[in-house]
């Protein structure tokens, strides 16, 4: 048994390495952190292979891919992005590409390819990790990672119903977590107001549910009453209220 994780020197990446290794599967993760990745490897039993690359680089992705394809990796984990907090007028343009390169390319261009291969085998799980923002509205101060987590959020979906409808083995689910115990915080330039998640438990959550095939993962009473609240309240008042919450992480 084989996973391959991306994004997996901190946070919910590496808390899923440390749960898979404990169930037995031998690993590869990918970081652009090397001390990281080796920190993590020399704290798992089972054998990892760790590979530096920026995932934000398509050509990376591809490589990734030709070193690993003859793996017969069984899990896909993309778990590798970021976010950019403020005004869409005001963020970093470049910034903001780097970000849709990793958290939308990556996602597509190695689902794409793992998922052909699991497709002939006829067995495999991808897990994609979007946030609870790519199941809201517009997403204002945050704008750019709300609508690259809505790509990855859809894409999945997208799939999850082509693989149901061929019957396939294959599975694919989307973890959609509100705030998380993580580094995202500090990358992105926020702070929650409300209370994160621990990292570890999201991760076993989340791992428990793709085993079982769903779609949708959102750990929680308090983000799935979320979900289902947007249902009765417009788009527009929707993003309004959304602005002021994000507009309190300053």
């Amino acid at each position: 048994m084989k996973a391959l994780i991306t994004g997996a020197s901190s946070g919910i990446g590496r808390d899923m390495a440390k749960i898979l290794s404990k169930m037995g599967y031998e690993l590869f993760i990918v970081a652009r952190s090397e001390d990281k990745l080796i920190e993590l490897k020399n704290e798992l039993k089972t054998k990892t292979e760790y590979l530096v690359y920026d995932l934000s680089l398509p050509n990376s992705c591809f490589e990734l891919y030709e070193k690993l394809k003859n793996e017969n990796i069984d899990i896909l984990i993309n778990n590798a992005g970021y976010g950019i907090f403020g005004e869409f007028s005001q963020t970093s343009l470049e910034d903001e590409i780097n970000m849709i390169d990793l958290n939308i390319k990556s996602v597509h261009i190695l689902s794409k390819l793992f998922l052909k291969d699991f497709i002939k085998r006829d067995s495999g799980y991808i897990l994609n990790v979007a946030s609870m923002a790519g199941l809201m509205s517009g997403g204002p101060m945050l704008s750019s990672y709300y609508a690259s987590k809505s790509y990855v959020f859809k894409l999945s979906a997208s799939i999850y119903e082509e693989l149901r409808r061929s019957k396939s083995n294959v599975s694919i689910s989307v973890l959609c977590p509100g705030p998380v115990d993580t580094g995202f915080n500090n990358r992105a330039g926020v702070s929650f107001s409300a209370k994160s998640y621990d990292s570890y438990k999201t991760s076993e959550y989340a791992l428990k549910n793709m085993f079982r095939k769903k779609l949708i993962i959102v750990m929680g009473t308090r983000m799935k009453l979320a979900v289902f609240g947007k249902r009765f309240i417009s788009e527009k008042l929707l993003t309004a209220i959304t602005y002021n919450y994000q507009n309190n992480k300053k």
